[in-house]
């Protein structure tokens, strides 16, 4: 006959139980996590969270912040924010508008993480949707995976209710693309080596000719934010880099490189060459820094040395020795401390790099911290 044993005995035996293992195991120490109820909101983003209002009176980091203190969820209220960057045709480096690829189709990607709640969603070279960081965090919130790709995305998006549009061009990211094109072949040239030299040559002839700013080359925005109650989220969004091959992905959906967030110690996200970011894994680098207790601040630093350690091919290198490109991180920590850091201090235009902020004290732009002097080029 099978012994019964009632649920007030199974408890107490399985407390005892556990007490006594607990005094037979050694102990180990665990890093603390931070917990504070009394952080001051803010939201940052690359500089595009700004600059970008889609015709209206609010940009992303003050639509963002607006929310989050009204008491909207974190991460709807900074995807709300960088819609209207994703929906603005005159930000050639984001949703509508964006750059296409080497076909002249405009291919997205965005990935979300949730903090508090420990999610996360990502789409890569969707076609035909203006939000993709909707898409993802519909990726997120209704399926069991982290990262949708290509057809399989867009039928999701299609399936979840999106409208698929049959272009995401605007005149002007079709006519630079033109533009690019005619340059890399004249004469409908077949070897794969003069293409894939001729295109890289032909947009640092545009970027050099002020076609295009070298910021919309690489393209992106990353927008992280945190409310009163540490709750801790960030949303990046990208066109990925202008004219790449078909179905490239970069750095922004990929989780712990274009955005990592950890709802008990910070947030770091990215802009810049995605592929350098890739190889590190920065962006999980930087919130694994502070979770061992760095400042924000000196976890970025850690991960542009990272790059630059590991930035060694002859073609990546400017003439001083150095990355000729530029890599931008954008980082906020438990306690509501926050800042952008970058490889160098200015754009080949001449102009200090910058990241957007909103506080109590409204929206601005702030210069980034750089690990190196100068500029890339």
């Amino acid at each position: 006959m099978t012994n019964k044993i009632n649920r007030r005995k199974f408890l107490i035996n399985s407390s005892a139980a556990g007490l006594t293992a607990s005094l037979t195991q050694p102990l180990q120490a665990k890093i603390p996590q931070i917990n504070n109820s009394n952080v001051k909101p803010v939201v940052i983003a690359s500089d595009n969270g700004y600059t970008m209002k889609n015709g209206g009176t609010t940009n992303c980091v003050e639509t963002a912040f607006n929310k989050i203190i009204r008491g909207d969820d974190v991460l709807d209220a900074l995807i709300e924010g960088v819609n209207i960057v994703e929906l603005d045709p005159l930000d050639a480096s984001v949703g509508y508008g964006g750059r296409p690829n080497a076909d002249g189709i405009v291919q997205l990607d965005s990935c979300c993480m949730h903090g508090p709640k420990k999610q996360a969603g990502g789409v890569a070279a969707l076609e035909g949707v203006k939000t993709p960081s909707l898409v993802a965090k519909a990726v997120m919130q209704h399926t069991d995976h982290h990262l949708l790709v290509g057809k399989g995305a867009q039928e999701f998006a299609r399936n979840m209710g999106y409208a698929i549009e049959a272009d995401l061009n605007t005149e002007n990211s079709r006519e630079m693309w033109l533009d690019w094109k005619r340059r890399i072949d004249p004469e409908h040239y077949l070897d794969p080596v003069k293409r894939e030299i001729a295109g890289r040559n032909a947009a640092i002839e545009m970027i050099s000719e002020g076609l295009i700013p070298k910021k919309e080359y690489y393209g992106t925005i990353n927008c992280n934010g945190i409310n009163s109650k540490g709750d801790l989220c960030g949303v990046t969004t990208t066109s990925g880099l202008a004219w790449k091959i078909p179905s490239r992905v970069g750095d922004s959906p990929i989780l712990g490189a274009g955005l990592y967030v950890d709802g008990n110690h910070g947030a770091a996200g990215s802009t810049g060459r995605g592929e350098a970011n890739l190889f590190n894994l920065c962006s999980y680098l930087i919130v694994e820094e502070m979770r061992n207790g760095a400042h924000p601040l000196d976890a970025g630093m850690t991960a542009l040395r990272r790059i630059k350690e590991n930035t060694i091919e002859k073609r990546l290198l400017n003439a001083r020795g150095l990355p000729n490109f530029d890599v931008i991180f954008y980082i906020i920590d438990k306690l509501g401390r926050y800042t952008g850091v970058s490889l160098y201090a200015e754009s080949d235009a001449d102009t200090p790099f910058q990241y957007a902020v909103c506080t109590e004290n409204g929206s601005a732009l702030k210069d980034v911290e750089p690990l190196l002097s100068g500029k890339s080029s």
